[in-house]
């Protein structure tokens, strides 16, 4: 079988000599990019004395925002769990009851919504897509660590604002 191209390349093989046999000269570059890590800035902090700073585009744990009398946003158009790349995102729709209205601000709501904090990426679309504005992503907060993989699933209870209470003297 004749080879694809005439260009051949003839190497030498030269000598090595001592200290290259005895990988000396690999041995001190080693050394020197060690001594060169070793008295550069750290990049590990201690994390709950100390916090990163973080981006101003930075997107943190989702939250299910309250209108100014108190009752959810949410109307459960479905539209953040379709606009949701990675799925995470499921809710329930229901039709509101009598002497519910200062719960809900539309005939429909949400009964079930969901989050799963192991399939969000966090991207925001879910936040651009509410026609209401009814879900936000933080930017003070991130997805603790837990040990289950059920507590990553965040339901209404941890996801909807907590009602603001008026204290008058």
């Amino acid at each position: 079988m004749e080879p694809l191209t005439n260009r051949s390349k003839k190497l030498e093989k030269k000598e090595m000599t001592f200290a290259e046999r005895a990988y000396l000269p690999a041995i001190a570059q080693g050394l020197g990019i060690t001594l060169k890590h070793f008295f550069k800035k750290k990049a590990t902090i201690q994390y709950p004395e100390q916090t990163r700073q973080r981006s101003d585009v930075w997107r943190g744990l989702h939250v299910l925002k309250r209108d100014e009398e108190g009752r959810e946003r949410c109307t459960a158009c479905g539209l953040c769990a379709v606009a949701c790349p990675a799925e995470a995102i499921t809710m329930v729709a229901g039709e509101r009851k009598a002497g519910e209205e200062h719960l809900y601000r539309e005939e429909k709501y949400a009964v079930t919504y969901e989050v799963n904090m192991l399939r969000c990426i966090f991207c925001g679309l879910c936040e651009e897509a509410c026609p209401k504005a009814a879900i936000f992503l933080q930017d003070d907060k991130i997805a603790p660590a837990r040990y289950e993989r059920d507590e990553f699933i965040y339901g209404k209870d941890r996801l909807v604002e907590p009602l603001k209470t008026t204290e008058t003297k």
